[in-house]
């Protein structure tokens, strides 16, 4: 545990192949980033996994919202699970909140059993706890690998101490990765404030202009503060900083 590592936080396959290209030790595939993250499709994941040798983790996540999931939804990311481990997935990535803001126990330990050997992280759902350092040891009495988290805050950045505090609860139990607003101008002070060297990053620098020239002004075809002329992917010479940072790291901070 808490060797150095950085994840790919991926939505498509072009991301996905600049990720690898540029040094990710795993990738965590997605959709819908723009939203937080959905689940991908079976069909992203046989392309990537096609094409790319680095580990996948793969987001069950059936919707936008919180975490707070209806019987239906359970059973939907039930059998997502199941599929994924079919095809191949290395991990799946998962969080199953309670009304009170705990972790909800009985619906991740039926998650996780579907998973079999793949490895189990518990996404941001960890953010939204009510009890960090309770939902650290939940998390551990279930097997999880690694916990992603910015720390309870907006940002990575702005959650580190957090960080430190759970980094240190965690006492190499099992991996505290640090996601959320990660940039290579921020890895090596996450390091040196938290411990942390396990990172989640996008790898994106800014969004790309659309290749339409006829673009249709006043309709959205989704959130209307998004842009439907912009591409979000990851950056590949951004993500081989990033990745060349974090694989420089040494020993664990005191």
């Amino acid at each position: 545990m808490n060797e150095p590592l950085i994840e790919g936080c991926v939505d498509s396959w072009a991301s996905a192949m600049a990720a690898a290209r540029a040094g990710a030790d795993r990738l965590e595939l997605c959709a819908s980033l723009s939203i937080g993250g959905t689940t991908p499709s079976p069909a992203l994941f046989r392309q990537v996994r096609r094409d790319c040798a680095v580990k996948i983790n793969v987001l069950i996540r059936p919707r936008f919202g919180d975490f707070l999931y209806s019987e239906a939804e359970a059973e939907e990311m039930r059998e997502e699970i199941r599929m994924f481990r079919d095809l191949g997935a290395d991990g799946v990535v998962i969080g199953v909140l309670r009304p009170d803001g705990r972790l909800d126990m009985e619906n991740m330990k039926r998650l996780i059993d579907c998973a079999g050997a793949m490895e189990i992280t518990l996404h941001r759902a960890f953010d939204m706890t009510r009890d960090p350092a309770e939902a650290l040891e939940d998390a551990v009495r279930l097997g999880c690998r690694t916990i992603l988290t910015s720390g309870q805050a907006e940002s990575a950045l702005a959650g580190r101490e957090v960080l430190r505090a759970v980094f240190r609860q965690a006492a190499g139990r099992l991996d505290i990765m640090a996601g959320s607003g990660v940039r290579k101008e921020q890895i090596r002070t996450l390091y040196d404030t938290a411990g942390i060297r396990v990172f989640h990053t996008t790898g994106r620098k800014g969004p790309l202009d659309s290749g339409m020239v006829y673009r249709k002004q006043g309709v959205s075809m989704g959130l209307p503060s998004l842009s439907e002329y912009e591409l979000w992917q990851t950056d590949e010479a951004e993500f081989r900083e990033c990745a060349r940072i974090v694989h420089g790291l040494e020993g664990a901070a005191e």
